[in-house]
């Protein structure tokens, strides 16, 4: 059995040619139509107009007149062989010859014939109705007589000097006559159609040519699912998506890319006037940038920078349709909480390797204790247990350390001593140093204590002075809504190089590494970060000073409220111990 293949429909592209061609032919049909008819009408006219005029010639004729009136003074109607060879046959056949009509009849007051083309029919009551012409009217017809069809005229006959109707003239010109007059006036006519058809059927391909173009060769039911399909990934996805047309307009602006830049929908506006950072511009302009390895297709720029309190990594790759230049593709992608979970985990593990290399020192101590007692030494051990309930449990290598009341900053801070003890710089407490509540905040606490203890350390390593410290200063102000953390970081480098600007250590990409930034390698971002964090909560991250060659560094101050809560009963406890010691 033979199974019946189903028929592809036609093309979109192929339907509208074959409407348009339809259209174009049902016009150019429909216009050749009217002019032939109105050809057709007009010449009719013509010949009514001409048949009218030859019969009030005719009419008018005194001679006629007066043998139509000689005529019908007669009784009866005077035989055929009579009136053929009459005068009045003689002038109507004179006048029709002359002028080409198809007939020139003359009727008496009763409708016979007087004169008629055709002798047989002289004698004979006229096959159309005589009664307008001889009542007094002029008319004009379109007919078909004896003769065939005909347009003519009807004027009746007066008796001279006396105005009486008398008779009649008919004249009539044929419409085989007038049907061939329009032929010959179609043949230009059907010309200029053909023309029309086929300059039509040109500009439909031209047409169709151009749509395929446009639609890059794609059905309205493909481009519908594509539009459907564009609509749900680009509001769908979390990542952000930005497409700037060949000429340099922006195309795509999904809900990611507006809540990542805190930015109102740009589509529609053009790339180099839009709000968005500079960065975002430099990937899409001429010239080589930084390229993902590995990447497939056209190559992709990438590069990480913070807007609107966010780190993001964004790409950019070169739109291709064939060899044909479709603008650009930018994907933006949230790494915040990556970043700063990023920083907590690095902070976790700096508290961890700190604890393990205090393990054995807590082990000596217990075993030095243990010795006191085993010997009977009590004083010596309760002296010893006072110093160390002094100086805390664990000693990290931070001088003053006891001065940081709270559990958290304490084994952070001492962390961060651990690991600048290891790069031969000195972690100390300033004597302002007084935190009274407790951190509630931790992760935008470490983040910015992190950032600014760390770039301390980088610079004091990096600086000329041989005494390498860095120094931090925490300070809790108490608030109804949470207590403020004000934290004062200043260092023993050579501070910010002269003529930088204060604010451009706080711009994306700005490190005190000695190194090259790489691309979305992370470095660069500390401090601005850590500034975009303090800003959204109602603080600030700056530099209170510049610092000179030689020492001290640049001194940093962040601002950070609604990260503590009051600890009475540790305050008293505080209160009462400067009072014992006092």
């Amino acid at each position: 059995m033979q199974r019946s293949v189903p028929r592809q429909p036609l093309r979109f592209s192929t339907q509208t040619l074959l409407l348009q061609l339809a259209v174009v032919l049902l016009v150019v049909l429909l216009s050749a139509a009217v002019h032939a008819w109105l050809t057709y009408d007009r010449v009719g006219s013509d010949a009514e107009n001409q048949a009218l005029t030859l019969a009030r010639t005719v009419a008018s004729d005194p001679e006629v007149r007066a043998d139509v009136l000689a005529i019908s003074d007669q009784p009866g109607a005077p035989p055929a062989s009579e009136l053929l060879a009459g005068p009045l046959q003689a002038s109507a056949e004179a006048a029709r010859t002359r002028t080409g009509a198809l007939f020139v009849v003359i009727t008496d007051e009763t409708g016979i014939r007087l004169a008629h083309p055709d002798p047989q029919r002289l004698g004979e009551k006229v096959s159309t109705d005589p009664s307008e012409a001889l009542s007094g009217q002029e008319i004009t017809t379109r007919n078909t007589g004896t003769l065939g069809p005909s347009a003519g005229a009807k004027v009746p006959v007066y008796a001279p000097g006396t105005g009486t109707v008398v008779g009649e003239v008919s004249v009539g010109y044929s419409m085989e006559t007038v049907a061939q007059s329009v032929a010959r006036d179609i043949g230009p006519v059907a010309l200029t159609a053909a023309g029309a058809l086929l300059a039509g059927v040109l500009g439909s391909f031209l047409l169709r040519r151009r749509l395929q173009r446009l639609t890059l060769g794609l059905e309205p039911e493909e481009i519908s699912t594509l539009v459907h399909d564009q609509v749900a990934v680009l509001q769908g996805v979390d990542d952000g998506v930005i497409g700037v047309s060949a000429d340099g307009r922006v195309s795509v602006f999904n809900t990611a890319a507006q809540r990542l830049l805190d930015l109102p929908d740009l589509s529609g506006s053009r790339w180099e006037d839009a709000p968005v950072p500079g960065q975002l511009k430099s990937l899409t302009r001429p010239g080589p940038g930084p390229v993902v390895a590995g990447a497939a297709g056209p190559p992709m720029n990438a590069l990480e920078l913070v807007a609107a309190g966010r780190v993001l990594v964004v790409n950019a790759r070169k739109a291709l349709h064939r060899r044909e230049d479709l603008g650009w593709v930018i994907m933006l992608r949230d790494r915040t909480e990556l970043q700063e979970l990023t920083r907590q985990l690095d902070a976790v593990g700096t508290m961890s390797t700190a604890l393990r290399a205090q393990r054995h020192e807590f082990a000596n101590q217990l075993h030095t204790l243990a010795g006191f007692l085993g010997i009977g030494q009590h004083q010596e051990a309760r002296r010893y247990l006072a110093g160390l309930a002094a100086t805390g449990p664990l000693k990290f290598p931070v001088d003053q350390a006891e001065l940081l009341q709270d559990p958290y900053l304490q084994a952070f801070v001492g962390a961060k001593g651990v690991e600048a003890d290891e790069r031969g710089v000195a972690l100390r407490i300033g004597p302002e140093t007084l935190v009274r509540g407790q951190v509630t905040e931790a992760q935008d606490v470490t983040t910015v204590l992190g950032n600014l203890i760390d770039n301390a350390v980088n610079a004091a390593v990096a600086g000329s002075s041989a005494d390498r410290w860095v120094e931090l200063e925490v300070l809790d102000e108490p608030g109804d809504d949470g207590g403020t953390l004000h934290v004062v970081v200043a260092d023993s480098g050579d501070g910010l190089a002269e003529g930088a600007d204060a604010e451009g250590v706080f711009a994306e990409g700005f490190t005190t590494a000695s190194g090259p930034v790489r691309a979305g390698g992370g470095q660069g971002f500390g401090l601005a970060l850590a500034r975009q964090l303090a800003r959204r909560r109602g603080g600030d991250v700056k530099v209170l000073d510049r610092g000179g060659r030689g020492g001290p560094g640049a001194v940093f101050m962040a601002t950070l409220p609604r990260t503590t809560a009051g600890n009475p009963a540790a305050n008293d406890l505080g209160a009462a111990g400067k009072d014992g010691n006092g």
